[in-house]
């Protein structure tokens, strides 16, 4: 998997966090993190679970304030 397939996984449970029935857990999301960093050794691990919280952006710069 590549970085952009990360990000999009984690657009996806964004999404899914903010508007599906059912959140992701912090125990499924420790658990796909690690999945992710088994495929791909230089996946940053705390960056990807930052972003999902919203601790900062895509890119691990900081969030863009809202409008």
């Amino acid at each position: 998997m590549t970085k952009k397939h990360f990000i999009e996984l984690a657009d996806q449970i964004i999404m899914e966090n903010k508007y599906g029935q059912h959140g992701f857990s912090e125990g499924q999301l420790e658990f796909l993190a690690n999945f992710c960093k088994s495929v791909n050794p230089r996946f940053m691990r705390e960056r990807w679970l930052d972003y999902i919280a919203g601790k900062c952006g895509r890119n691990g710069g900081k969030v863009k304030a809202a409008a």
